[in-house]
């Protein structure tokens, strides 16, 4: 609330390269906040996603902090966004599997139709939200090369951490994705990331009955 709301527009943000206000920046996005509880398999599962979806409600929020760019396009806070959209992945890897796994918990029949969609449905909901992602490479002008380069990262870190959480998952809008953004991307860095994460998705094909 105090980022989005107490600060002027003319008025610096808590930043990375700000030695005063750096902590706030680290803080904000440390993966530890949500791994702490989340990871916690002595904690309750259903108290666990409940918790996951209170973290997913406020990242969504903190999404709006960093956006801002200057008369050239370019992102005045890219680390800090990049960050707070790492930050974002890496917990909706685990609120999407504690909501399944509170699905199929709660269900007398874990194997019926209707439960089976509702967790498949919930996948297909989490990598369509991995593809928003994506669409950042569609504004790679707005990043500096240090920027590209830890875009690329979290494609690296969290998209092939999805592959491998959901081996099985349909992937085919991410693969039409990858292959229109790996052409219109002038980045190295962007490219080989896209390339590899190509190359993961293609391996579980090959491996029917992983996962």
């Amino acid at each position: 609330m105090e980022l989005n709301y107490g600060y002027e527009d003319d008025e610096q943000l808590p930043s990375f390269a700000n030695p005063e206000t750096r902590l706030i920046v680290e803080k904000l996005t440390d993966h530890k906040n949500y791994e702490v509880v989340l990871n916690d398999e002595e904690l309750g599962l259903k108290y666990r996603n409940n918790l996951s979806t209170a973290f997913f409600k406020e990242w969504k929020d903190m999404q709006d902090i960093y956006q801002a760019r200057n008369v050239q396009d370019k992102y005045v806070y890219e680390i800090e966004m990049l960050k707070v959209w790492h930050f974002g992945l890496g917990l909706q890897l685990r609120y999407f599997k504690l909501g399944n796994e509170d699905i199929l918990a709660s269900s007398d029949d874990p194997n019926a139709s209707r439960v089976v969609f509702q967790v498949n449905s919930n996948i297909d909901t989490l990598i369509d939200n991995f593809n928003i992602y994506l669409d950042e490479i569609n504004h790679e002008n707005a990043f500096s090369d240090d920027g590209k380069k830890l875009l690329a990262q979290g494609i690296d870190t969290y998209f092939v951490g999805l592959v491998e959480l959901y081996p099985q998952a349909n992937y085919q809008n991410l693969e039409r994705k990858i292959d229109l953004l790996e052409k219109k991307s002038s980045s190295e860095h962007i490219k080989n990331s896209l390339k590899n994460l190509r190359t993961v998705i293609l391996s579980k094909k090959s491996k029917p009955n992983q996962g």
